[in-house]
């Protein structure tokens, strides 16, 4: 009987992931925990596939293609999670992790890196406002961690606890454990199991030797629950079993729900409808973020003071408002979070952690709670869609086809066929040494455009660089291969002079057109720190002739020379301006070739106004020249005005 019943559970046959806690008896029967359930596997093909996930043939006989971050060690259930992972944060910063020779975070250490950043822009409900939301996290919630590593010069960044992501993690031995337990039955094909999330399990469950055992006790009888009431409230016996809660805030988005975990029963006796019972939904949104530029009001605030205009004001009283209405919130919901099995949050940043876990008089959620959990897979927006796509992924059960990665082996090498084509040549894979000299280069090559000298010098001894440090890859950068070229190249005095000072860079070396980095100063004020810098250092320092520098010169003597030319085209200007005004008085305002002939059109009897003689000025014109025009005409307006008043002024 139960080899006719399997072929019901083909993968090709399967209508719908089953739900946990209403998984059909032939799988109960048959269900055994994988020997190697603890070790990270590589999802093959998803077998699993709703109605609506369709291929776009129309057919669900096409197979998904692998869905899991090997880099993150995470796996996900849909195409749509693993794209949107692959722009989140998180992959982006583990990307910079792996390119400095470093071990990636897992999605909980993460979140406790930028605790302190305060949240992120929150994503959208939709996929294009979705993608702009990634590009804006990037440049805000990744870039500033980054930036603060940097300052913290090699000390540990300082976070603050969490209690549900501490609990999601699972660590063991300093290991994380994979987010996804998996289960065989002779009822699935080969090398074809169910997963299932590990954080749905209670601190009972895991405690449990006998997770399959485990499984079969969570399995809930269907419930009928009639119709809600006028006010919306549901009977009192959907509220007396088993349920969940769950919790998404970030960016001024705050969504909370409460969900039944029991099975809702069906009019066919062979199925269960797959709906969940909302036992409670609310969601609010204040505008509490500042728009294309990141993060929230309060953040910015402590950054860089208080701010006075109307919409830092409208920000910081909707933080105020949205604190109190979420904590009146979990107030009124207290009966059902204290009843609750579990308690999934997902709270970036110092403040929205705040909100939640106060402290605050009347808490209702607690830090060291142990029912807390995290979201395992990447999550959108705060809304009540995204809470509900959140409950069904972690109560339904995975059915893919994996590979474990001790498993995973090469295929034997098989003659290829003989092509007309010459194959596309493969990209040689960099050395760790070739990496980290490459990430060293674009990160002093950074400070260097934006002219940060004190953080090019922190990074040097950080990193135990010299300031003759030459830039990767070689045939990149011709022209400028070293520091003090390419600060003397941007014309950046106060770089070249700090890099030859206290950095203690070598004026000698010579590019590959074999010219030094003072030959490629462009203006004044950079060949003069040169100059500055051989009077500082001395003549034993280096050989300044060599590298093309002139005679030294002191700090002061520059100072002046700058303020003596300043000083000189002052005079020039000014002498210019009094010429002009003398010949504004002897002459008047000279007359162009066409204002002549509008005056004579005018004399013969036809008047224009000061518009249409303007208008026709202008005809034919480009754009550009009616701006030229234009301008010339207002500085002609303006000296004589200026010429009245001065004649007005010799007069009285």
């Amino acid at each position: 009987m139960v080899g006719e019943e399997s072929k019901n559970l083909s993968p090709k046959n399967w209508p719908d992931s089953p739900s946990v806690y209403d998984l059909p008896a032939e799988v109960l029967e048959t269900l055994t925990l994988k020997h190697d359930s603890d070790a990270v596997v590589v999802p093959v093909e998803e077998v699993s596939r709703t109605p609506s996930e369709k291929s776009p043939n129309g057919s669900s006989d096409n197979l998904v293609g692998s869905q899991s971050c090997s880099l993150c060690g995470l796996a996900f259930a849909a195409l749509e999670d693993q794209r949107g992972h692959l722009k989140s944060d998180l992959h982006h910063y583990n990307l910079k992790q792996r390119l400095r020779g470093l071990r990636p975070v897992s999605e909980p250490d993460f979140e406790k890196l930028i605790g302190n950043l305060d949240e992120s822009l929150s994503g959208s409900d939709s996929d294009g406002s979705e993608d702009n939301s990634d590009e804006a996290r990037q440049e805000s919630t990744l870039t500033a961690l980054l930036k603060r590593q940097a300052r913290l010069t090699g000390n540990q960044v300082d976070t603050e606890s969490d209690g549900a992501d501490d609990r999601s993690s699972n660590r063991t031995h300093g290991r994380a454990k994979p987010p996804l337990i998996w289960f065989s039955s002779p009822s699935l094909p080969e090398k074809t199991y169910f997963g299932l999330y590990r954080a749905i399990l209670t601190a009972d469950d895991e405690k449990n030797a006998d997770l399959v055992q485990m499984l079969r006790a969570k399995q809930l009888a269907p419930i009928s629950i009639p119709k809600p009431a006028k006010d919306g409230s549901l009977p009192q016996v959907a509220y007396s079993g088993p349920h969940i809660f769950l919790c998404m805030i970030g960016g001024g988005h705050f969504a909370a729900m409460v969900v039944s975990l029991a099975p809702r029963s069906s009019r066919s006796s062979t199925t269960m409808n797959r709906e969940a019972t909302v036992l409670a939904h609310k969601t609010f949104h204040r505008y509490t973020t500042r728009r294309k530029q990141g993060g929230s009001q309060s953040a910015n605030d402590n950054a860089k003071g208080t701010a006075h205009s109307a919409g830092s004001s409208l920000r910081r009283y909707n933080e105020q408002a949205l604190v109190a209405d979420v904590r009146a919130l979990l107030q009124d919901w207290k009966a059902l979070i204290d009843t609750s099995e579990l308690l999934f949050v997902r709270a970036t940043g110092t403040t929205n952690r705040r909100t939640l876990f106060g402290p605050y008089e009347g808490q209702v959620l607690q830090r060291n709670d142990m029912r807390l959990r995290g979201f395992p897979f990447s999550t959108r927006r705060a809304t009540q869609n995204e809470l509900m796509r959140s409950f069904i992924e972690l109560t339904r059960l995975k059915i893919q086809l994996i590979d474990t990665v001790q498993e995973v082996k090469r295929p034997e090498a098989v003659p290829a066929p003989i092509k007309t084509s010459s194959p596309k040549p493969t990209k040689a894979k960099l050395s760790e040494e070739d990496e980290t000299a490459l990430l060293h280069t674009s990160q002093l090559q950074a400070f260097i455009r934006r002219s940060k000298l004190p953080a090019l010098l922190s990074y040097l001894a950080k990193n135990e660089l010299t300031a003759d440090f030459e830039f990767f890859p070689k045939e990149q950068n011709n022209h400028a291969p070293r520091l003090l070229h390419m600060a003397a190249a941007h014309n950046s005095a106060p770089l070249v002079l700090g890099i030859l000072t206290r950095g203690g860079a070598d004026p000698l070396p010579k590019n590959v057109e074999g010219k030094a980095a003072f030959e490629l100063a462009g203006d004044r004020p950079t060949r003069d720190a040169f100059r500055v810098a051989r009077s500082e250092l001395g003549e034993a320092k280096w050989a300044w002739d060599e590298a093309k520098v002139p005679t030294p010169m002191t700090k002061a003597e520059a100072g002046s020379r700058d303020e003596r030319e300043k000083l000189e085209a002052k005079k020039k200007e000014s002498e210019r301006r009094k010429a002009e005004e003398d010949r504004l008085r002897v002459e008047g305002p000279q007359m162009t070739d066409s204002r002549k002939a509008k005056g004579s059109i005018a004399g013969a009897g036809m008047t224009m106004t000061a518009q249409e003689q303007r208008e026709q000025e202008a005809r034919g014109m480009t754009p550009e020249f009616r701006m030229k025009l234009e301008r010339e005409r207002r500085a002609r307006a303006a000296e004589e005005r200026l010429r009245r008043m001065t004649s007005g002024n010799q007069t009285s």
